[in-house]
């Protein structure tokens, strides 16, 4: 049997070697006479095509893990962006909409030849947290406490004008009172003649109440209602309202009138928090 086993090995072996042999010499004529004539193009080309629905399916989880990626970083990108913008518009708003106020007050500086220079405020962009969903108390919870130097009786402002004031302070957020609340009141003064009064909140968004201003009083619909600054929370000259009516009762001391917040109370997602210098830590110690 070993001997049996012996001649078989060596009956394979010349075949194996030979076919080695014809396939190596095979290859070498193939591959000059491909490289000469380039016959085997079309062969390649048909392979390639072949082959291409398998070098997708293992391409696939690379490309769609790189997709994810891009797209991830781009959406995050995009969302910072976006966030940026919208604390520069509210900044710049905040500085735009003090223009008609100082041009008014101005104009009647010169007339007075009382001319003085004006404080700027320092503002900081908030998020509204909650809304409290009692329609009779009109407050928002901010993202910034007492650890963002936030205190009680500090104006919040939205891109338009005056939208109330902080009422509670806690480290990492407050409550804010809305100048729409029934127990809120602001001083305020007509931006047209520096006509000085009070607004009063009526538990409705679109309406705040003045009422007490004499029938005599020189206000007219449009006119333009901004802080007086006399309250001592709220700096000067931020819009409040625009007059939407005023109703003259000669058998009553005091007329109607009825303003529209110029804020959006109910509506806003970021506020802004107002500073004046003299305000902010270390001014007393700097005007000093």
């Amino acid at each position: 049997m070993a001997a049996g086993s012996d001649s078989q090995s060596y009956a394979r072996t010349p075949a194996l070697g030979l076919r080695f042999v014809v396939f190596f010499v095979l290859s070498i004529v193939l591959l000059i006479v491909d490289h000469q004539q380039n016959h085997l193009d079309a062969l390649r080309r048909a392979i390639g095509t072949a082959l291409h629905p398998l070098r997708v399916v293992v391409d696939a989880p690379i490309s769609a893990w790189q997709w994810f990626d891009e797209t991830t970083t781009n959406f995050n990108d995009l969302q910072l962006e976006n966030n940026r913008l919208k604390a520069e518009r509210l900044l710049t708003n905040a500085r735009l909409q003090r223009y008609a106020a100082l041009e008014a007050e101005n104009a009647r500086l010169r007339a007075m030849l009382e001319a003085t220079s004006r404080v700027r405020d320092r503002v900081r962009v908030a998020q509204i947290m909650s809304v409290n969903a009692n329609p009779f108390r009109h407050s928002i919870v901010i993202d910034k406490g007492s650890r963002d130097g936030v205190y009680d009786g500090q104006a919040i402002l939205d891109a338009n004008g005056v939208l109330g004031q902080v009422i509670g302070t806690g480290a990492f957020s407050s409550e804010g009172l809305l100048i729409s609340d029934p127990d809120h009141a602001l001083p305020v003064e007509v931006n047209r003649n520096g006509l000085r009064t009070i607004a009063r909140g009526t538990g409705e968004f679109d309406r705040l109440d003045l009422p007490f201003l004499p029938n005599n009083a020189d206000i007219k619909e449009g006119d333009i209602l901004v802080t007086s600054g006399l309250g001592g929370s709220f700096p000067a000259g931020y819009p409040v309202a625009v007059v939407e009516s005023v109703q003259r009762l000669p058998a009553e001391p005091f007329a109607e009138v009825s303003a529209r917040p110029s804020a959006a109370l109910n509506q806003v997602r970021e506020v802004m928090l107002v500073w004046s210098i003299a305000e902010e830590p270390g001014s007393e110690a700097e005007n000093e």
